[in-house]
């Protein structure tokens, strides 16, 4: 009997033993994801679709700086669209507030925990350091449309943080440039490349190196007013580095509508109501009429004269640039002084009957272009950079080319742009070229020169959709010169909004930084105050 009891003890213990010697491989299941085995590239897309997210769609953008910077003009009150066209809440305006807030930081966590997942793991640091660019994209979307913001302590409620400090626009912006500044020089075409990156680079380290130097330059030219030392030394590297050369290099996102994965800004206009209600605005078009650009008579319409489709997107429009006609912002359809009817060269209603539409004789964006529930957002493109490029080249600044060459590159590359949004936006190379050199940079004077270029800027970001950037780039360079709307009952006392209010959940979440960043805003928390470098 005892020696039976002793031969169980030695096989327990030595049972016992042999477990707890393998007992994290014994008691680990292969199927399921942990940090040790889990693929960092799989979180990539989630970090560059959320960038996305937040810059288009009813996430603010098209509601809002489509409007706030005359690229749009809707006679609607109220509605979602009076935020945007008459400073005046309407909608679920707190609602969508708080969306490109939310929208980035989401996008940023998801790329910080790339960082984590591939810190120990060297062979891995091309996915690394893509998604800290990522993450200085994102935070530099949150930061523009709000000003101060948390960075410094943000993305870490796994270290416990949960109410993070928020950062000066100031710090957000060098702590920006240091991390690409220390991630750039060490993308390495050696190594492993993303294997899910949902850019056109398809992982291409080459193109990524373009990508990052660009957004650098971007950043850099934000401060041209409130720091030029440092938007001088930026902008320089940046170009330095290798910035982007051709439409080639144009970051976007295509998306899959038979997957369920469609444009944000096609799907918002696809709605009846708001293809009725959005017009492109009276400013964009007479610029373009003044110049014979050949984008107008791609990128608008107008309904087919006595059809009543000014609402109804599946039916024919004429693009003829000559009946083209932009609706002046701030107005109504409400009977009274500001309705639409009663503004200067109003073109008359669309339709008979029941189905007559009074903002019908506005131009809207072209159906065969926009309407495209596959066609790319863009995140950044070749001519935004060479029209940055020449505004440093006018200030003197060591980019190579005159300010002139690069303005020329720029115009040219933003009208043949709309081909990579839809085949029939595509304009020819040939006829792109010939309009750069009849409508040259004036360099009569340095103002005139940054006034050209900077209207050139705001007319290719509105008219792809890419709002806040029209927006940012509006309020730092003052152009084009824009009449602010003064409706009755606004937020910002008949001004341009020049900054988005904070989600109203912050109050609540993050109270005491909250109180404190607000302490720091010049009018407290107001649509009328102004971000940092926005002098």
């Amino acid at each position: 009997m005892k020696k039976t009891i002793l031969n169980m003890g030695l096989f327990a213990a030595v049972f016992i033993t042999s477990c707890t010697k393998n007992f994290d491989d014994v008691n680990t299941d292969p199927t399921k994801a942990s940090a040790a085995n889990f693929d960092a590239n799989l979180l990539l897309p989630s970090g560059q679709l959320g960038y996305v997210d937040a810059i288009s769609g009813y996430n603010g953008p098209i509601l809002f700086q489509s409007m706030w910077t005359q690229t749009f003009a809707s006679a609607i009150y109220p509605g979602y669209y009076s935020g945007g066209d008459k400073y005046v809440q309407g909608g679920s305006f707190l609602n969508y507030q708080g969306r490109t807030w939310d929208a980035g930081y989401r996008s940023a966590s998801y790329l910080r925990e790339i960082q984590n997942l591939t810190k120990d793991k060297p062979e891995l640091s091309n996915v690394s350091g893509i998604s800290v660019i990522c993450e200085v994209l994102n935070i530099e979307a949150v930061t523009d449309v709000y000003g101060d913001v948390p960075y410094s302590q943000a993305l870490s409620a796994k270290s416990g943080i949960s109410q993070p400090v928020y950062d000066k626009q100031q710090d957000v912006y060098n702590l920006m440039f240091a991390k690409l500044d220390s991630v750039l020089p060490t993308l390495d075409a050696a190594k492993a490349i993303p294997t899910n990156d949902v850019f056109p680079y398809k992982g291409n380290i080459a193109q990524w190196k373009k990508f990052g130097y660009s957004l650098m330059l971007r950043m850099a030219m934000r401060l041209t007013k409130v720091d030029p030392a440092t938007a001088q030394k930026y902008a320089e590297k940046a170009y330095a580095g290798g910035v982007f050369a051709s439409n080639a290099d144009n970051a976007y996102v295509v998306f899959d509508n038979s997957h369920g994965f469609s444009n944000a800004n096609s799907r918002s206009l696809t709605t009846a109501e708001d293809y009725s209600e959005v017009k492109w605005g009276k400013v964009l078009v007479d610029y373009l009429k003044s110049t014979a650009d050949p984008r107008l008579g791609v990128i608008s319409e107008v309904p087919m004269p006595g059809k009543a489709n000014a609402a109804n997107e599946s039916l024919a429009g004429v693009s003829t640039p000559a009946l083209q006609q932009g609706m002046p912002n701030g107005y109504d359809q409400n009977g009274g002084a500001t309705d639409i009817t009663h503004a200067p060269g109003f073109p008359g209603a669309t339709g008979t009957g029941d189905d007559i539409n009074v903002t019908g004789g506005y131009s809207r964006p072209t159906t065969a272009v926009y309407l495209d529930l596959n066609a790319p957002t863009f995140v950044l493109t070749y001519a935004q950079t060479e029209f940055l490029l020449a505004e440093a080249a006018v200030r003197g600044w060591n980019v190579g080319a005159t300010a002139a060459a690069h303005y020329a590159n720029g115009l040219a590359a933003a009208i043949q742009t709309y081909g990579q949004i839809n085949a029939k936006g595509a304009i020819a190379a040939g006829t792109a070229t010939a309009y750069a050199a009849a409508n040259p940079l004036d360099v009569s004077s340095v103002e005139n020169s940054l006034k050209q270029i900077n209207t050139q800027y705001w007319v290719l970001a509105g008219t792809i959709f890419d709002f806040d950037e029209a927006w940012s780039n509006w309020r730092r360079s003052g152009y084009p010169v824009l009449t602010p709307v003064n409706y009755a009952g606004n937020f910002t006392g008949g001004t341009i909004p020049r900054r988005q209010a904070y989600p109203t959940s912050e109050a609540s979440n993050n109270p005491a930084n909250y109180k404190s960043a607000v302490t720091g805003l010049s009018g407290g928390d107001t649509y009328a105050g102004r971000v940092w470098w926005d002098k």
